[in-house]
């Protein structure tokens, strides 16, 4: 089950902004403020607005954090708080599970420019610390004072999924009664920039940012860096009713595949993303009739799209795939790498508990390989039983999960 949700994105600092402006049709994106990016190629991402970790985190903590760490200190301090959950009372059966595509690249970058221009000596204490991606889930393991499982997935675009299958997989299991589980990343910083713009993975409208992340159109020219830290809390349903927690909705089932094709092209056929469809289907133990909306990998680039919706073909059939809303919620955050799971299935949940479907923003043109009813531009009053969240990764990592609405009444 999960009982508390909480996110910083660049649609907002909390969870219920981040949905109202991503229902709105709102884009996170303009120009970077973090460097100057005035002689990069690109010179625009989605970044969090008027963010301050100080209000979560303790200033002297904060400071000993890089910024994906203090993102995901935060999203787990919020979603404690919703969940109402008293950590303290059996830590030992509470873990996390944090996924990162990249770790500590701000503070790298600084450690590196420290070590060139003053020398090995003047490399601070914290210097690795900052650096290494399993801290986001070490600090918020200490912070909270959780002594169960702890994991840090860096699959990279898929590792928020793989995150939430580490914690169901622990609670099944009976290695904890409650996980906290999601990702975090900030890649919006001088080698995340140069480094996507070398290999032609990000957008060029450095004139039009607001719409440069447009998932599925015919006119896409690639993805839109974004940063953010999300993550939900899962709950062993008789451990969350004994303390009369509430339900957001229910984590039925997750799969996973592997391409082994390119480094970082998706499988061409869409055969490999398609099997990770099928085995969180039969996982949650649903048929594809029973999906009611896919919130999908949507990135806005040229490759991945047609390569999802024909995944989508073979995972649903191709009948039941044109007769399901799909969305990608990229056109509004950008492409948050490692967080982009954990963002992209509370977005999932919300449509499942309000009955709206967020719409795919910036979709202007159809394209004849991305023919799929993408809910373009404006969200879309439907009720929907199941959720399906879809995240793929550079190297071919692939994992799907599927949530269930869920009725406190019943």
């Amino acid at each position: 089950m999960v009982t508390g949700i909480g996110m910083v994105t660049p649609l907002g600092n909390d969870v219920e902004t981040s949905w109202q402006n991503l229902v709105a049709g709102q884009s996170g994106a303009g120009p970077i403020t973090q460097f100057d990016a005035s002689e990069y190629p690109v010179r625009f991402g989605c970044e969090l607005k008027d963010y301050d970790p100080t209000l979560w985190i303790e200033r002297k903590q904060a400071r000993r954090m890089d910024r994906f760490a203090q993102m995901a200190l935060t999203a787990a301090r919020m979603a404690e708080a919703d969940s109402n959950l008293t950590v303290g009372d059996d830590p030992d059966r509470i873990g996390a599970a944090v996924a990162t595509g990249i770790g500590g690249l701000e503070a790298f970058e600084n450690c590196l420019e420290i070590l060139l221009e003053r020398g090995p000596d003047r490399v601070g204490p914290f210097a690795i610390v900052q650096i290494i991606p399993n801290m986001a889930a070490a600090w918020v393991s200490m912070e909270l004072g959780t002594r169960g499982p702890l994991a840090t997935e860096t699959t990279a675009c898929a590792a928020s999924n793989m995150a939430l299958g580490d914690g169901l997989d622990a609670i099944r299991l009976g290695r904890a009664d409650v996980m906290f589980c999601g990702g975090t990343e900030a890649p919006v910083t001088r080698v995340g920039i140069a480094g996507f713009s070398a290999m032609r993975a990000l957008s060029q409208r450095n004139d039009d940012p607001q719409r440069a992340s447009r998932p599925f159109d015919a006119d896409r020219d690639g993805f839109v860096m974004g940063e953010a830290g999300a993550m939900l809390v899962l709950e062993e349903l008789e451990h969350a009713r004994a303390r009369g927690a509430h339900v957001y909705a229910e984590l039925l089932g997750y799969g996973v595949s592997s391409d082994a094709t390119h480094v970082t092209e998706p499988d061409p056929t869409g055969t490999n993303p398609a099997r990770a469809m099928t085995m969180a289907f039969e996982d949650a133990g649903i048929s594809p009739e029973d999906v009611g909306y896919v919130n999908a990998h949507g990135t806005s680039t040229p490759v991945g799209d047609p390569a999802e919706t024909r995944v989508l073909k073979l995972a649903l059939g191709e009948e039941k795939a044109y007769a399901t809303p799909v969305s990608s919620t990229k056109g509004a955050t950008g492409h948050c790498l490692g967080a982009a799971g954990a963002v992209e299935a509370i977005f999932t949940i919300l449509a499942l508990r309000d009955g709206v479907l967020p719409p795919t923003i910036n979709y202007e043109t159809p394209d004849p390989e991305c023919d799929l009813d993408y809910v373009p531009n404006e969200a879309r009053r439907q009720q929907v039983e199941i959720g399906v969240s879809n995240s793929f990764g550079f190297g071919g990592h692939n994992a799907c999960v599927v949530f269930r609405r869920w009725d406190d009444a019943a």
